[in-house]
């Protein structure tokens, strides 16, 4: 179904004095159809204004455009009808660098079919391969044994943290830039979170298993990480090569704060611009490997049809 979002410039005068004023302001609609008056209404209320005595809008335009997420728009509550799903993981094959640095994964033949023809029946057989790989390998769940020696392994996860959550996805792939890549909590600081995976949108996987891939990417920031601990997120996963900067020297901030506070990170999603930024649900369990702390998941989410 079409999505359709407004672009203009606008004038707030407000009734006890001031005024604001933006440009280049991008805001969701309704439908196609929306009229002046009700996209005014639709600001004021994204924005959170109270005794606003006037808006004016220049040069509105509106465009078919997916939805970010607005406030004051009805969004889609998740849905007890049909869904679709969709796929958030890269397929992992013999050779894939995920993270630049740790190695690609291989594969080999345990019981070849030819082999196994002699163990069964005729007409029976059968391929068991060996991977060896790193856990850290395509799209991947941490959890807090991953950053701390007492912190819980994959088998002490409780499903129900991983599984079907509420999915809040905020894209940000026009909202930052080389200059300034990491994800403040002013750009999150719009919606409520608690108890939702929290999903960044930010396209860099469009160079996945390329060099550019781990140079200049976009990261959570330490201080948006604390915000959504306090907001109450359960999960947040992102796009990019880390949910760090991995320029930074070695700090890590996002990942100590995330997952020392119980909260799942999942890295080297794909996709994301495929959800709507409200509706879906969101899920990625890793195998339940005790003694482990990051592991490949099939991270997909559930999408009302």
């Amino acid at each position: 179904m079409p999505e359709y979002r407004a672009h203009f410039d606008f004038d707030i005068r407000f009734a006890n004095g001031g005024g604001l004023a933006g440009t280049g302001f991008r805001l969701d609609l309704p439908g196609a159809d929306t009229g002046e008056d009700e996209i005014a209404r639709l600001l004021i209320a994204h924005l959170g204004l109270a005794l606003v005595d006037e808006v004016e809008l220049r040069g509105l335009r509106i465009v078919e455009e997916p939805h970010r997420g607005s406030r004051g728009v009805d969004a889609a509550s998740p849905s007890t009808g049909p869904t679709r799903v969709v796929d958030l993981s890269h397929p992992i094959r013999a050779g894939l660098v995920t993270y630049p640095g740790l190695p690609a994964p291989t594969i080999t033949p345990h019981l070849t079919r030819e082999d196994s023809r002699a163990r069964y029946a005729p007409g029976t057989e059968f391929a068991m391969d060996v991977i060896h790989m790193i856990g850290n390998t395509g799209t991947y769940l941490d959890s807090p044994f991953h950053r701390y020696a007492d912190g819980s392994d994959l088998a002490g996860l409780d499903l129900s943290s991983l599984v079907g959550l509420r999915a809040e996805v905020f894209h940000l792939e026009d909202a930052w830039d080389a200059s300034r890549r990491g994800i403040r909590s002013s750009t999150l600081a719009d919606r409520d979170v608690r108890g939702a995976a929290v999903l960044l949108h930010t396209g860099w996987d469009r160079w996945f298993g390329e060099p550019q891939y781990g140079v200049g990417a976009p990261f959570l920031t330490g201080e948006a990480a604390q915000w959504l601990i306090d907001a109450g997120a359960a999960l947040v996963g992102i796009d990019s090569v880390n949910i760090d900067d991995t320029e930074s020297g070695g700090e890590r901030p996002a990942h100590s704060l995330l997952l020392g506070a119980g909260v799942h990170v999942v890295e080297h999603l794909t996709n994301l611009g495929s959800l709507p930024p409200r509706g879906a649900r969101f899920t990625a369990a890793p195998p339940a490997v005790e003694g482990f702390g990051t592991f490949p998941v099939r991270a997909f989410a559930e999408v009302p049809a």
